[in-house]
C-alpha cells in the first residue's frame, strides 16, 4: 500500500467517523472527514485522495448521489458502508462501480484490511519486475495493459474500468477456456478468507459485458457456465 495513503471518510455519525479516523491514523494513514456530500467536492479539489470510505446513509444528498459525482470526475477507489440489512444497497453500490463494501456495524481492523486490499489492487505498478509475465494481453482487438492497468478497445479508445473490474478481466484473460467458479474468481481477485458476497462477481461480470460485448445480453466473450461459473472464450495472446 502507498506510504501514508490519504483516506477520505464520508460519514455523518461523529462517533463512527472519529473511531475510523483514530484507527486509520494509528495505522499510518492520513485522514480527511466529510460529514455530508457538500464537503466531498471541496476536499477532492484541494487534496489528493487515495481512497474514499463512503457511508450511503447521509443527510441531505445521499451516498448514491455523492458516489455518482465522484465517478464523474475520477476513478478513486471507493469502499461503501451500508446497514447490515440493506442488501439491495450493496448490490446497487457494486453495480455503480464501488470497489468493495462493508456492513455496519464493523470492526475498524476489517475496514483497514479492505482498504489495504483495494489499494494493492488499484495502485499502479511503478516498474515491471524482471522475468515478469508479458505486460499486455490482447483478445479480439482488445488490449489490457497489466502495468498501467488500462483497457483499450479495438478502435484504440481507452475504456474506463474500476480496479475491481480490471482485476476480474485480467484473471479471466490469464485463464482463457477454463471454467472458473465464483469462489475461484473472488480468491484470484480479492483473496478474501471470509465468506464473500457471492453476487459481487456476477455484478462485475455484468458491468464488463456492458463495456466489452457487442450484445451484453448475448455475450460472446465472458460466457456463463450453468452450475459452474464463467469462461473467457476468446483466444488471448501476449506480444
Amino acid at each position: 500500500m502507498t506510504a501514508s495513503p490519504h483516506i477520505l471518510v464520508v460519514e455523518d455519525d461523529r462517533e463512527i467517523s472519529a473511531l475510523i479516523s483514530r484507527y486509520l491514523r494509528a495505522n499510518d494513514c492520513r485522514v480527511s472527514v466529510a460529514a455530508s456530500g457538500r464537503d466531498v467536492g471541496t476536499i477532492l479539489d484541494t487534496s489528493r485522495i487515495n481512497l474514499i470510505v463512503l457511508d450511503l446513509m447521509l443527510p441531505g444528498e445521499d451516498g448514491f448521489s455523492v458516489f455518482k459525482r465522484v465517478r464523474q470526475r475520477s476513478y478513486i477507489p471507493v469502499i461503501i458502508l451500508t446497514a447490515k440489512a440493506d442488501e439491495i444497497d450493496r448490490i446497487v453500490g457494486l453495480e455503480m462501480g464501488a470497489d468493495d463494501y462493508l456492513s455496519k456495524p464493523f470492526n475498524p481492523r476489517e475496514l483497514l484490511a479492505r482498504i489495504r486490499a483495494v489499494m494493492r489492487r488499484t495502485t499502479l505498478a511503478a516498474t515491471a519486475p524482471v522475468n515478469a509475465p508479458a505486460r499486455t494481453l490482447t483478445f479480439q482487438g482488445w488490449t489490457i495493459d497489466r502495468v498501467a492497468r488500462e483497457v483499450t478497445s479495438p478502435e484504440g479508445v481507452r475504456v474506463a474500468v474500476t480496479g475491481a473490474e480490471f482485476d476480474l478481466l485480467q484473471a479471466l484473460c490469464e485463464r482463457p477456456g477454463l471454467v472458473l467458479s465464483r469462489d475461484q474468481l473472488l480468491e484470484l481477485t480479492q483473496g478474501r478468507q471470509a465468506a464473500a458476497f457471492e453476487r459481487s462477481v456476477d455484478i462485475l461480470v455484468s458491468r464488463l459485458r456492458r463495456k466489452l460485448e457487442r450484445d451484453p445480453h448475448s455475450p460472446e466473450m465472458i460466457k456463463t457456465v450453468r452450475s459452474g461459473g464463467y469462461l473467457f472464450a476468446p483466444q488471448v495472446t501476449s506480444p
